[in-house]
């Protein structure tokens, strides 16, 4: 019987890498014909190095603003502020420097200024299917691994109930990415790694996933293999730039399962309430749910995670535990104790991760909130 699936494409139009982010940057912008350039980027970037210089130099007089105060799990508030900044500046185009929330943070206002969107109420609206497309796009320069620039879906905070909502449209997804080992040099190491860690749990649950293809699979096992010799060469040597762009690199492939329509599991969507709810940072929580959901997993997916051993260098060993050791042999926290979350909050998290996107299509089937904490007990 043949195999049969569908891969979809997306939107992006570029990826550079390797050379310096500015160069990029202005090269880009004259391709695109963009004239009002609006700068969403790392406060700690902006202030402590000069980085977001280099790029306002690069960009000269079509600079028109810079928004430099997104909050970590992007909230609706920072959104309708930066979507009033660009709006009053008449951005015709935004390039992002910095992490994850800033990346999602910069899809978010596509939507917002595209829908007319001014208030954090109105942002219940773009939450539809019928919205109208954004026409400012976006250029992405990543300070961290976690992939956000490569996909059209935006995780974005709701303040009033401390949930993670995903806003998406194929054009949010950032026109093209920049990756320059150079600028991640200023990220935190912990940092770093941490997301490093989540985009090997894009690798491994994009190729443990029933929906998964050969095209995807492909991506996702080179760039696992990239990101577990990557990190643990930055870890022992934070300049030795060619393990960065590895790491930059293996973040791309780690994308393309998501970007191509593949649904996370369980690591996602319970890693998803974790950060709305507890704060506990995007690359953490998949230190501490991956190698939990992988052993809950094994019996309906055995196959595919030995590829992921395999593609980690430890053929033949069980891969829940070989990420496990990688995990700690980066430093990483491994537990929910670690992070405060206590056995108390099981019974929330685990309704909560219950209406997340991801839970209802994990490997395994999950029926419903007693099997979600089965995987905290193991992870807690």
């Amino acid at each position: 019987m043949l195999t049969s699936g569908r891969v979809v494409f997306t939107d992006m139009e570029q990826v550079h890498y390797g050379k310096p982010a500015a160069q990029s940057v202005a090269e880009l912008v004259t391709a695109c014909g963009a004239q009002r350039v609006f700068l969403m980027v790392s406060g700690t970037l902006n202030r402590q190095t000069d980085e977001v210089e280099k790029v306002r130099q690069a960009l000269g007089n079509k600079c028109v603003g810079t928004f430099d105060r997104m909050p970590a799990h992007s909230p609706r508030s920072a959104i309708i502020s930066a979507t009033a900044q660009a709006r009053e500046a008449r951005a015709d185009l935004i390039v992002t420097l910095g992490g994850g929330s800033i990346t999602d943070g910069a899809k978010a206002v596509q939507l917002c200024l595209a829908n007319d969107i001014r208030t954090v109420e109105e942002m219940d609206r773009i939450r539809a299917t019928d919205v109208k497309p954004p026409t400012v796009r976006q250029i992405s320069i990543p300070t961290t691994l976690s992939a956000g620039e490569f996909s059209g879906i935006s995780g974005v905070t709701n303040e009033a109930t401390r949930v993670k909502e995903l806003f998406r449209h194929p054009l949010t997804i950032p026109q093209a990415v920049i990756l320059d080992p150079e600028v991640t040099r200023h990220t935190p190491m912990w940092l770093f790694l941490s997301t490093g860690i989540r985009a090997v749990d894009h690798c491994v649950e994009g190729v443990c996933s029933k929906e998964s293809t050969e095209f995807t699979n492909a991506s996702g096992l080179h760039g696992l293999s990239l990101l577990a010799r990557g990190l643990a060469r930055v870890k022992a040597d934070p300049t030795d730039m060619k393990a960065r762009l590895d790491c930059q690199i293996g973040s791309w492939l780690s994308g393309r399962g998501l970007a191509a329509g593949v649904p996370m599991g369980a690591s996602h969507g319970s890693g998803s309430v974790l950060g709305a709810v507890f704060d506990v940072p995007h690359g953490h929580t998949s230190c501490i749910m991956l190698p939990s959901v992988m052993r809950w997993n094994k019996s309906a997916n055995a196959d595919s995670q030995a590829l992921i051993a395999n593609a980690m260098g430890h053929s033949g060993k069980d891969a829940g535990d070989v990420l496990d050791a990688f995990i700690r042999g980066l430093g990483m926290p491994r537990s929910l104790s670690e992070v405060k979350i206590g056995k108390e909050h099981f019974d929330r998290i685990a309704q909560q991760a219950m209406g997340t996107p991801w839970v209802p299509r994990n490997p395994r089937k999950i029926d419903g909130p007693e099997q979600v904490k089965e995987i905290l007990e193991l992870a807690a």
